[in-house]
């Protein structure tokens, strides 16, 4: 961390990648997780537009046929004030983020899935600071 609290080195400071094993190639990498709140809130970069910077974090991810399940391992404050943590499903191909849906905490196992009659479910176990952790469920449309 420099003087004013923010990091020396550039982002992303965590990141997701996928490569291609047969030849070797990265064929995407993004970002993974908010920006933390030092970082959107330092008066070193008041007016600087910075995009999602990646959150550090040993994280697991679930990857199925079209989709790779990540979610973030920090907490970040929302635009209305919420402070959680970020579930994110990018299409497996592309890196494009899907979708995206708030949780308490930040990830804190790796997430599962399963199926209950006919319906597909999504678990994930979160904690964190003073966060007491759980396992959180999310039915699949």
């Amino acid at each position: 961390l420099n003087v004013q609290g923010l990091p020396l080195l550039k982002p992303p400071y965590g990141s997701i990648t996928a490569i291609d094993l047969n030849k070797g190639d990265i064929v995407w990498r993004i970002a993974h997780g908010e920006t933390a709140d030092n970082i959107k809130n330092s008066p070193a970069l008041k007016g600087v537009t910075i995009p999602r910077t990646g959150r550090p974090g040993r994280l697991g991810v679930l990857v199925t046929k079209n989709l790779v399940i990540a979610g973030e391992g920090g907490f970040f404050t929302a635009q209305n004030g919420q402070r959680g943590a970020m579930l994110r499903a990018y299409d497996k191909a592309t890196g494009q983020e899907v979708g995206a849906v708030y949780m308490p905490a930040p990830q804190s196992g790796s997430p599962m899935t399963y199926m209950y009659n006919g319906k597909q479910y999504l678990v994930v176990a979160i904690s964190g600071a003073s966060y007491t952790g759980e396992l959180v469920a999310f039915k699949l449309p």
